[in-house]
């Protein structure tokens, strides 16, 4: 209380003196609360339960500073969106509106993000389970090290890497067009590591008893791996699926190498080019116009709220299909 009164004083004194920048208070307020703090515990307390305090205001301090970023994008964004967030920016696309236009929705980026989404979870998720299966399960000697280090490899390789790879393989080598297909193929290249990741850690985390039990019945390995691991680690696992959902969901550049950009509603992810939320907000908010600054921010803003229906459903159906004990 004495160390919140003296910073509280402080903020006071600047108030009165014309000093009125939050960030100049916030700036004086960590040090001085930690050294009042230090201070009147070591006097009250002595100075060992000082010293946890110090630590405990320390990494609190912290915990705020790593989250003011997120919340100040998470208030940027819905300020500046909902406004615009309603059922025509929904129902509509932007074919036919021009920059200066009140008009026009992300229907057709919307349609495209679920699409070529859906279709690198599907590459993505098998490949990377099975993966993550074989290292933990079957995996030994020279050819999971090997895995195990190019996995690492992936991890690391930033997205227009991904891009620029499909974009010259598929492309400019064998001359296809520009679809979102190949927008999937890139987004499932950067969702392989961190599926196989995740799985991974989390089908060792499954106790070597059950497996032990499972074999002691007579449960061949694949079966015990089938019907006892796997339904053990599913809620781990949806979770690193949905992690690596989040992570591509949000990536422009790859997208604009091997989708690139359609106003238009494309329902056929195989076949021309192919809008997405990602792109629609980049296209719009380079064009630095208040209206189409608005139509970014809306974008944005459904793209947060995607990520955050999406996760709900993968929870609901990790919770469902979980195995149920009896207590």
């Amino acid at each position: 209380m004495i160390a919140s009164a003296v910073a509280a004083l402080l903020g006071l004194a600047l108030f009165l003196t014309g000093h009125r920048s939050y960030g100049l208070f916030a700036a004086l307020y960590a040090p001085v609360y930690t050294v009042t703090l230090t201070v009147v515990s070591g006097v009250v307390e002595g100075w060992r339960h000082a010293k946890d305090r110090v630590a405990t205001a320390l990494v609190t301090m912290c915990f705020v500073l790593a989250l003011l970023p997120l919340v100040s994008v998470l208030a940027y964004t819905v300020l500046d969106g909902i406004g615009r967030l309603d059922w025509y920016f929904l129902q509509h696309s932007m074919r036919n509106v021009g920059p200066r236009d009140d008009a026009g929705g992300a229907y057709h980026a919307i349609v495209g993000t679920l699409e070529q989404v859906g279709l690198a979870t599907l590459i993505a998720v098998p490949v990377g389970l099975l993966t993550a299966v074989y290292l933990v399960e079957y995996g030994r000697g020279r050819l999971a090290k090997a895995v195990t280090f190019f996995v690492d490899v992936m991890t690391g390789i930033p997205s227009i890497v991904a891009g620029l790879f499909i974009l010259s393989a598929f492309i400019l080598l064998f001359g296809f067009r520009y679809a979102g297909v190949f927008g999937a193929m890139a987004l499932a290249i950067l969702m392989i590591p961190v599926v196989v990741r995740s799985a991974e850690e989390m089908l060792k985390l499954v106790p070597d008893a059950l497996r032990e039990a499972a074999y002691a019945l007579g449960v061949p390995k694949w079966k015990t791996v089938l019907r006892v691991v796997m339904p053990t680690a599913l809620t781990g696992i949806v979770t690193g699926v949905m992690l690596a959902v989040a992570r591509v969901m949000g990536e422009t550049a790859p997208l604009l190498l091997t989708t690139f950009y359609l106003p238009s509603i494309n329902m056929n992810p195989f076949y021309q080019p192919q809008a997405s939320l990602p792109v629609f907000v980049w296209t719009e908010w380079q064009k630095g116009l208040p209206i189409a600054t608005e139509r970014a921010a809306a974008g944005a803003l459904t793209l947060i709220l995607l990520v955050m229906l999406l996760n709900l459903i993968a929870r609901l159906i990790a919770w469902w299909k979980a195995p149920k004990t009896d207590r």
